[in-house]
């Protein structure tokens, strides 16, 4: 019989929830569903944290993550309060990206990467050969069977401890079931011994990069995430990333909700082993019954720590990333080689890219063949193109990823700008004509952007998911010695990513209502039937 997990004792009535990023208001939406009275509080101007918004001279664009996967997960928070993707303002309208990516490789061939498997065989038969397809359809089907063995046990589920793993018949069945597929062992080993083509090897293993390691470091059930992104859609929200952080925040506030914009949270007060209340940067004091809070590790235990008297856990942080935004005239994207949202072009170097960008103690370097992600929004949603200085233009963002601060401690105040020119000087080889004279460029994230967000080691993309930092070894949503504290976010369980940040809003909140479990699947059904 499994044993029952903890949640938060005594009254809960008030809950104050720090931060209005994606795990912030699925935390919220899901406690105000359950009858609490929510207060969110966030430091920016506009919600959406790693997924919100940069203002440019007459338009915005996303500042963080541009790939949706999953987004019935949107749907699940937005149903938690009776909402749905039509009922928000305004309402929410996702497009299936197909092709979900484009890739390009150094040799000069490139492969449009589909979600639906006839397509994407067909395409791989065509680039790589029928035999490789065959293997191909192969290593879906085993991708597949990862993700369902982890995803309900491992990834939207709570943990006491490791030993949650074998609580239960259920939960050793699972554990058992997973291992028995290979799952921790490594994913850049399996990927190997499945498809032979090294491109093709590339398109199933970079995902990796989003758990912080290198393929060949990575444990097999981040096949999960390779799953996610080549299988399960991918998808663009019309208006922008930043149309989700919208929708969940005008659904939290029509259900009741409150949200307080500019208000940073610059101390907490104990009483006893609880916090009864936040203390803002203004000094305003906020009494709450629990607490959720979402920002980065770094921030939480500059907030914690005062009132815990507990050192913080030292944490492997995963590399980072340096991003251009701005816009570039739409008659010379037009005539670039491809035509896609997203693009992963590829240098010649892998496992060496791999090497440098996450080497350790100050070992790390930039990527000398670099391998970068475009993304053209506009492709998608032709209302983004909007008209500068009389030039019809569309946004556009570059992201390369680098070493973050520990591993390579850079001097990006003065390396930025000749880093920039370096990153247009190779993709204007690479066939992107005239990106170097017409890419207006209005923000340039760095090492140095994050850190100064208070994201540790410069790095947006938090703890690596090396296994000691992985599912129930991961840092817990529980905070010792707070009865009344609950951890959401990507620096916690289940990790790093869109959808698996939306789970752990969703977990922080069942930490302080109870086990789900009925009332989950009956939002999760409502939300693939309302359009997830």
């Amino acid at each position: 019989m499994a044993r029952a997990l903890r949640t938060v004792p005594g009254r809960t009535d008030h809950v104050v929830v720090v931060g209005a990023g994606l795990a912030g208001l699925s935390a919220a939406l899901h406690l105000t569903g359950s009858g609490r009275r929510v207060t969110v509080l966030e430091r920016e101007s506009s919600p959406g944290g790693r997924v919100g918004t940069y203002r440019g001279p007459g338009y915005d664009i996303d500042n963080g993550a541009t790939v949706l996967t999953m987004p019935e997960l949107v749907g699940e928070a937005l149903a938690a309060v009776g909402a749905d993707f039509t009922s928000t303002s305004p309402p929410l309208v996702l497009e299936r990206l197909s092709p979900a990516y484009h890739a390009r490789f150094a040799d000069g061939s490139s492969l449009d990467v589909h979600s639906d498997p006839d397509a994407m065989a067909a395409e791989v038969s065509r680039v790589c050969g029928p035999d490789e397809s065959a293997r191909y359809l192969r290593l879906r089907r085993w991708l597949g069977r990862i993700f369902d063995a982890e995803y309900h046990r491992f990834m939207d589920a709570n943990f006491d401890s490791p030993l949650d793993l074998v609580s239960s018949r259920e939960a050793a069945r699972d554990l058992v079931r997973l291992t028995a597929l290979g799952g921790f062992g490594r994913l850049g080993a399996r990927v190997d011994r499945t498809i032979t083509d090294p491109r093709l090897r590339r398109i199933f293993t970079f995902q990796a990069l989003y758990a912080g390691v290198a393929p060949a470091d990575a444990l097999a059930v981040y096949g999960a995430i390779a799953h996610m992104d080549t299988s399960l859609g991918v998808y663009f929200p019309r208006g922008g990333m930043r149309s989700i952080a919208l929708a969940l925040a005008d659904a939290l506030t029509t259900a009741g909700g409150e949200i307080r914009f500019g208000t940073e949270v610059a101390a907490l007060e104990r009483t006893g082993d609880r916090v009864g209340a936040v203390v803002t940067a203004a000094g305003e004091r906020i009494d709450c019954d629990a607490l959720v809070l979402t920002p980065d590790t770094a921030v939480v235990d500059a907030l914690l720590c005062p009132v815990t008297r507990r050192t913080p856990r030292r944490v492997r942080v995963s590399p980072s990333a340096v991003v251009l935004h701005g816009t570039v005239p739409t008659a010379i994207a037009s005539r670039w080689a491809t035509q896609r949202h997203h693009t992963i072009d590829f240098g010649h170097a892998w496992k060496r890219t791999f090497a440098e960008i996450t080497a350790r103690r100050g070992r790390g370097r930039l990527m000398t063949d670099p391998s970068l992600l475009i993304t053209r929004p506009a492709v998608s949603d032709p209302g983004l193109v909007l008209d500068r200085a009389g030039t019809a233009s569309e946004p556009l963002s570059v992201l390369a990823p680098c070493p973050n601060l520990h591993s390579a401690p850079l001097e990006w105040s003065s390396l930025t700008g000749p880093y920039v020119n370096e990153l247009l000087r190779e993709l204007e080889k690479r066939g992107y004509s005239g990106i170097a004279e017409h890419f207006t460029i209005d923000h340039v994230d760095t090492p140095l952007t994050w850190l100064g967000k208070g994201m540790a080691a410069g790095s947006p993309f938090a703890a690596a998911h090396v296994f000691r930092q992985t599912g129930p070894f991961r840092r817990p949503n529980l905070v010792r010695g707070l009865d009344n504290v609950i951890l959401a976010g990507s620096g916690t369980v289940p990790g790093v990513g869109v959808p698996t940040v939306l789970l752990s809003g969703k977990l922080a909140a069942a930490r302080i209502t109870g086990p789900v479990g009925a009332r989950s699947a009956e939002l999760h059904s409502k939300a693939r039937s309302a359009g997830g």
